[in-house]
């Protein structure tokens, strides 16, 4: 190649890559964002949904997209969090939407409600059913948008001062419960307290309430709670399944490139499945310690689980009547539930009720 004709070749080459490096910081911008989270660090494996979601977030990008997370209190309290995204104060939370029922009670559909979904069919719900796409076009108004970012899968029923035998021992009890579930023990007398999970510990141990409930072996454990309580009762009706959310501020989420977009649902998606897996790994072993530490393990007896249940449908129908938004989220859930256990009493609970009787021997 003669000497003029390489330069030219040369120089349409140069100017190729001085057209394409603006291309390319355009596609792939330099963004820095907060996140707040509901939970204080103490609680691994609730904080550590935010901390995953932030590390590959900004791994993926070559750290030209980073997310700094905060704990519970650091910028605002951990009930507040949704409320720091919807105003702008930080870009994204990592939140449970039940605690924004005083806003309107639809929020607590997508987080847990009693006697709804159970972990693997809420999140059927919500990456192959109406759920996210609900939950998006409710939060609109709010300026929030949404990603699945864990799950505790079935919770316990809480720690009590003294045994709950009959229907009549939750009258007049003050109890520390999150979310819609607090108006159906209302219904049977019981005085509901929504309190953050770091404050849990000293109301129940100066008797300013009678019975508090988190998650479950694992979480409760580092809490402390059975040093104060010493009935552990069981199924935690109300939750047999607690979804945690990215709430992102819906005007940021629209500014991103696609494929940060793409990124950023990714890393929720892995810290959604993360989550539970680490409970369900941890939460055995959290138990044996605590029976052997003196707590006593009771189950709800039928005939509160029954009442409980009467309550939580005269409130759904009650809400229903007063809420069009809850009335179409929950009719799609309650249906969506009913098939699911369609499945599970075939296979699933078939399934995993022979492996719970025969475990001590395989």
């Amino acid at each position: 190649m003669k000497r003029r004709e390489f330069l030219k070749t040369a120089g349409i080459g140069l100017a190729g890559s001085t057209i394409a490096a603006p291309a390319i910081a355009q596609s792939a911008p330099e963004i820095k964002w907060r996140l707040t989270s509901s939970f204080p660090k103490s609680l691994d494996t609730l904080w550590g949904a935010a901390e995953t979601f932030s590390r590959y977030v900004s791994e993926a990008t070559d750290r030209r997209f980073q997310v700094q997370s905060f704990a519970a209190g650091e910028i605002v309290p951990g009930l507040q969090a949704a409320d720091a995204v919807m105003n702008g104060t930080v870009e994204v939370c990592h939140t449970a939407t039940y605690y924004y029922i005083g806003k309107d009670p639809t929020f607590a559909l997508f987080c847990a409600v009693p006697f709804g979904l159970n972990a693997r069919q809420q999140n059927a719900w919500f990456y192959d059913g109406d759920g996210m796409k609900l939950m998006n076009e409710f939060t609109k108004k709010y300026n929030l948008f949404n990603l699945p970012g864990g799950n505790t899968g079935a919770q316990m029923g809480g720690w009590f001062r003294k045994e709950i035998k009959e229907v009549a021992d939750l009258n007049g009890l003050k109890f520390r419960i999150g979310g819609f579930a607090g108006r159906v023990l209302a219904k049977l007398g019981v005085v509901p307290q929504q309190i953050a999970g770091g404050d849990i510990y000293p109301a129940l141990e100066k008797g300013t309430i009678d019975a508090a409930e988190w998650v479950g072996p694992y979480d409760d454990e580092k809490l402390g709670f059975h040093k104060v309580a010493k009935y552990y009762y069981y199924p935690g009706w109300w939750e047999g399944s607690t979804a945690n959310h990215f709430m992102i501020n819906l005007a940021k989420w629209n500014e991103l490139p696609k494929s940060y977009q793409a990124i950023v649902t990714t890393a929720a998606a892995l810290a959604n499945v993360e989550e539970q897996g680490r409970y369900d790994a941890r939460n055995p072993e959290a138990l044996k310690r605590l029976v052997a530490a003196g707590t006593q393990l009771r189950p709800f007896s039928q005939n509160i689980m029954e009442a409980c249940l009467k309550a939580a449908n005269e409130v759904y129908a009650e809400t229903s009547a007063a809420n069009p938004d809850f009335k179409k989220v929950y009719e799609n859930l309650a249906a969506f539930r009913n098939e699911e256990y369609l499945w599970w009493q075939v296979a699933e609970y078939t399934y995993d009720t022979f492996m719970i009787r025969t475990r001590a021997r395989s």
